[in-house]
């Protein structure tokens, strides 16, 4: 049998889900199924590629819901999972048992233990470390902004590692090794070693650029890195730089799109009064209640800006 496996690409807890989800499969479901592993990034427009489905069974892992009647399996945790109403009474509708979702789960990774454990008798035990790691990571469950920003940690390494990977080839080799290897050894690794040194450079370069470029605008931080060539960061970097701020909204712009990222201060003194999915979806983007996005097309910028500015507005009401 051929597992065709799709998740949300560069992002620690969709290699995590990708790598519990196969090792549960493999032990409890097909033993000797055959694995390919396919990335997905939101952007506007139809986000399943044609060829997307193209196994005996098809999954799709921490990432949006689709109605494609080849879809075998589906978790994900995201508050937006569904881009229409008709697609959620899809799912609401949905008898096979091997569709699932929880918006409360701080990771989909720590959705598919539970799930797995409870329903289908999986041990999840050898995977402790990675569940937890997700779930801190996706859950923003750090202790404190520092320590998210510092990356001295093995695997917050790997988090920065695979958020900046294109390579399809180490993307599977880094999802088959989260389900056997310990995350230290996997971080002790050339090949990620190699590579990480100069994003662990890139990473404090953008430290000092989100310092110069941020402004303060009452319990908002903004920061505008469209001209500077970032086009990813550490979302942690704004709170350990404005510790009592509440909120966060950032705009970049790569080859691909130009993105607005929202984001609230998981140590703030002053609690969460937005729902920072919702606030997203009225721009065509989404997310959890606590961090979204919105994704335009690359020579969006000037629109970008725009809805960045009025993300501010918003957020500086109420």
């Amino acid at each position: 049998m051929r597992v065709r496996v799709l998740f949300h690409d560069n992002c620690f807890d969709g290699a995590a889900s990708a790598a519990l989800f196969t090792c549960f499969h493999r032990a409890r479901v097909v033993p000797d199924a055959e694995y390919s592993y396919r990335g997905l990034t939101h952007h506007p427009g139809e986000v399943f590629p044609p060829s997307a489905f193209d196994g005996d069974e098809n999954v799709v892992l921490d990432f949006r819901y689709s109605r494609d009647p080849r879809l075998t399996w589906w978790f994900d945790h995201h508050v937006s999972a569904f881009p229409t109403r008709e697609d959620e009474a899809h799912f609401r509708a949905d008898t096979s048992g091997r569709r699932f979702y929880d918006a409360a789960s701080p990771s989909c990774t720590q959705l598919i233990a539970r799930v797995a454990a409870e329903k289908f008798g999986f041990d999840v035990a050898p995977h402790a470390e990675l569940i937890d790691w997700a779930r801190v990571i996706d859950g923003a469950q750090f202790p404190d902004a520092h320590t998210a920003v510092a990356l001295e940690a093995p695997t917050l390494q790997l988090m920065t590692w695979v958020e900046a990977n294109r390579d399809q080839a180490l993307t599977e080799r880094f999802i088959r090794d989260l389900g056997q290897r310990p995350l230290a050894a996997i971080a002790a690794e050339p090949w990620v070693t190699r590579p990480l040194e100069p994003l662990l450079e890139q990473h404090r370069r953008t430290i000092a650029t989100v310092a110069r470029r941020a402004r303060r605008e009452g319990d908002v931080v903004l920061f505008d890195l469209g001209d500077d060539g970032v086009e990813g960061f550490n979302k942690f970097i704004v709170y350990d730089l404005f510790p009592d701020a509440r909120y966060s909204v950032g705009v970049t712009v790569s080859r691909t799109r130009a993105k607005v990222s929202v984001g609230t201060n998981p140590w703030s003194p002053w609690p969460r009064t937005h729902n920072v999915a919702a606030i997203c979806e009225r721009f065509g983007g989404g997310g959890h209640p606590m961090v979204g996005a919105v994704s335009l097309g690359p020579g969006d910028l000037a629109r970008a800006r725009e809805i960045a500015a009025e993300i501010v507005a918003e957020l500086q009401r109420g």
